[in-house]
C-alpha cells in the first residue's frame, strides 16, 4: 500500500476557566451524536450508517467524541466499551492513547516556553542540547536546525514514526531513541534533506524538541507539560507517559482490526517517545486544548500570546504544517488539525480558526482512523460546516477510454517542493502501475490491486488512500494524439507528476 504518510503570561499552575477562551454567545442547538449519519470520504450521497453499525463494521469497540460550536464545547459523549465483550462503557473521561496528536500538545508546550523566553524559534537548537547534538546534514550541510523547522517538519530529519512496545518490553531512554540504540526500535536520527528545504514528516524531529525542552529547563517533559499546559487548561487526566499503570481506572484497551483485545495481559501498549506519541488523554481534555488554541488565535489576553498563536497557525513552506498543527482550507473554512495513529488507537482533532467550531474523535481499534473520517463527515454534515474534502461521485459512462490510462508511470525528476508540498515526501511510490480490473482500472502496489473510482472521465480517487484533510485524486492526462502521457496526483493544492514509461 502506498503511504500518505495541522503577550499575557500565566502564572505556573494557575487554572484558567473554560469561559476565559469560550465565546460569549451560546452555541446553536447541536444535533445529538446518537443520530449522526456516517458516510465515507468517497460517496454517492446515499450511503449512510449509524455510529453503532459503523463501529461494529470497522471492529472498533469504543469511541469518545467531543464537538465544539462557537468557541464552546457543544457535545461530549462516549460510545461502546473500553474492552470488547465487557460492560465497561466509554465516557468523556476515558483515557486513550492519541498517537501523533501528542505533537500538538508538544508544540503548545514549546511555544509557551518561547513566550517566556526560555526558548527561541529561530536559534540553532544545539545551543540548548546537552545529551545529544544535531549531526551535520547531507553533503556537509551545516545550516542550523531550529525549533521552527522541527515543529513544522522541515528540518530534514528521518524517522517518520515509531513502533508500539508490548507491555513487557524494556523501554528506551530519550538518548537511546535519538541514537537508535537498543532497546529503541527505530533508526538513529539523521538529516536526510538540507535544513528547511523540504516538508518531511518526522516523529524523530519531535524527539529532538523534547530533548531541547528538557535540556534547556532541567525538568522532566511531563512535569513541564502539567505546569504550562495541562494544569492551566484544566486537562486533569492528561499525561505524557509511556503507559499508564496497570491499575489505572477508566482506560480504553487496545484492539486489533477484528475488534479483539491485544497487548495482553495489561491491555495497552507503551509509547516511550513522549513528545511524538506519548500523550494519554480524554475527549474533554483535548477539546479544552483545541478551544484554547483557537481562542488564542482570534483574541488577545488568551492562553497563548496571539502573536505566537498566529505563527503557530501559519504554514511553513513548502508543506502544509504550521508550528505543530496541519492547516487546510481558506477563509471561513480554515482549520487546524492533526491525526494520531498508533497500532490500536486512532485519534483526530480539528478546530476552525474563524468560527471556533471543532471536533475530537478518539478510538480504541486498529481501523479507528477510517471510522474517524466517517464521524468527521457526519458531524460536518450535521453542523453544516463550510468546506468538505470528501468527493461525491456520479455515474460515469463506461467506455474504452479508460484503457488508454493503463500502463506504468514514473515520478518525474526534480519537481519543485513548493508545488508538490506534502506529496513530495508523503507519497511513497516512485512508480504507479495502472491495470485493468473487472469493473474499471486499478492501481497495483506491492502485489495488491486496489480499485480506483471515477469522479469524471479522467479523474479517479483511491477510496482507501489517506491524505490529511484532503482526498487524493489521480488525473490521467492525454496528449493531442489521444494517448495517455502522464498522471497528476492531486491532494488539495499539492500536485505530483508521473510520466508514462
Amino acid at each position: 500500500m502506498h503511504r500518505f504518510d495541522r503577550r499575557s503570561l500565566l502564572a505556573g499552575g494557575a487554572v484558567v476557566p473554560l469561559a476565559a477562551w469560550a465565546s460569549s454567545a451560546a452555541p446553536a442547538q447541536s444535533p445529538s451524536l446518537q443520530t449522526l449519519r456516517l458516510r465515507s470520504n468517497v460517496h454517492t450521497g446515499h450511503e449512510h450508517g449509524t455510529l453503532p453499525d459503523r463501529m461494529q463494521h470497522h471492529g472498533v469497540p469504543g469511541v469518545a467524541i467531543a464537538t465544539m460550536r462557537g468557541g464552546s464545547i457543544a457535545t461530549a459523549q462516549g460510545f461502546g466499551t473500553r474492552v470488547a465483550g465487557t460492560a465497561s462503557p466509554v465516557n468523556t473521561e476515558t483515557l486513550f492513547s492519541v498517537g501523533s496528536v501528542s505533537k500538538l500538545a508538544t508544540a503548545l508546550l514549546c511555544l509557551q516556553l518561547v513566550s517566556r523566553q526560555t526558548l527561541d524559534l529561530d536559534q540553532d537548537v544545539n545551543r540548548w542540547l546537552k545529551r545529544w547534538h544535531v549531526p551535520v546534514g547531507p553533503a556537509g550541510d551545516d545550516r542550523a536546525v531550529t525549533l521552527r523547522m522541527l515543529l513544522s517538519h522541515s528540518s530534514g530529519f528521518n524517522v517518520h514514526g515509531f513502533s508500539d512496545y508490548p507491555p513487557d518490553a524494556v523501554l528506551p531512554t530519550l538518548a537511546q531513541t535519538l541514537n537508535g540504540m537498543p532497546p529503541a526500535r527505530n533508526k538513529a536520527l539523521a538529516r536526510i534533506d538540507p535544513a528547511g528545504t523540504r516538508s518531511r514528516y518526522s516523529g524523530g524531529g519531535y524527539m529532538v524538541i523534547q530533548a531541547v525542552i528538557e535540556d534547556a529547563t532541567g525538568e522532566a517533559f511531563d512535569r513541564l507539560a502539567h505546569q504550562h499546559v495541562f494544569g492551566p487548561l484544566g486537562m486533569t487526566r492528561s499525561r505524557f507517559i509511556p503507559a499508564p499503570a496497570a491499575a489505572t481506572d477508566n482506560i480504553a484497551h487496545a484492539h486489533d482490526g477484528r475488534g479483539q483485545p491485544v497487548a495482553l495481559p495489561r491491555g495497552w501498549q507503551s509509547f516511550p517517545e513522549l513528545a511524538a506519541s506519548g500523550l494519554w488523554t480524554n475527549a474533554r481534555d483535548l477539546a479544552r486544548m483545541v478551544l484554547a488554541l483557537g481562542a488564542s488565535y482570534r483574541t488577545r489576553q488568551s492562553f497563548l500570546p496571539q502573536e505566537l498563536a498566529v505563527e503557530m497557525m501559519t504554514v511553513v513552506s513548502p508543506g502544509f504544517n504550521g508550528l505543530g498543527p496541519r492547516l487546510a482550507g481558506r477563509g471561513e473554512t480554515r482549520i487546524f488539525h492533526h491525526a494520531g495513529a498508533n497500532d490500536s488507537y486512532k485519534a483526530y482533532v480539528e478546530g476552525n480558526l474563524a468560527t471556533g467550531d471543532g471536533l475530537v474523535v478518539l478510538t480504541n481499534g486498529e481501523h479507528g482512523d477510517i471510522l474517524g473520517d466517517e464521524i468527521r463527515n457526519a458531524v460536518s454534515d450535521a453542523y453544516c460546516w463550510p468546506g468538505d474534502w470528501s468527493v461525491r461521485i456520479a455515474d460515469i459512462p463506461a467506455t474504452a477510454l479508460v484503457d488508454s490510462y493503463v500502463g506504468t508511470y514514473r515520478r518525474r525528476d526534480a519537481q519543485d517542493p513548493m508545488v508538490t508540498g506534502f506529496l513530495d515526501t508523503g507519497f511513497s511510490a516512485d512508480t504507479i502501475e495502472i491495470v485493468r480490473g473487472p469493473d474499471g482500472i486499478m492501481i497495483r502496489s506491492r502485489g495488491r490491486d486496489r480499485p480506483l473510482v471515477a469522479v469524471d472521465t479522467n479523474g479517479f480517487v483511491l477510496p482507501d488512500g489517506y491524505v490529511p484533510a484532503a482526498t487524493l485524486v489521480f488525473r490521467f492526462m492525454r496528449s493531442a494524439d489521444g494517448k495517455g502521457s502522464h498522471v497528476r496526483a492531486v491532494a488539495g493544492e499539492d500536485v505530483l507528476l508521473f510520466d508514462r514509461t
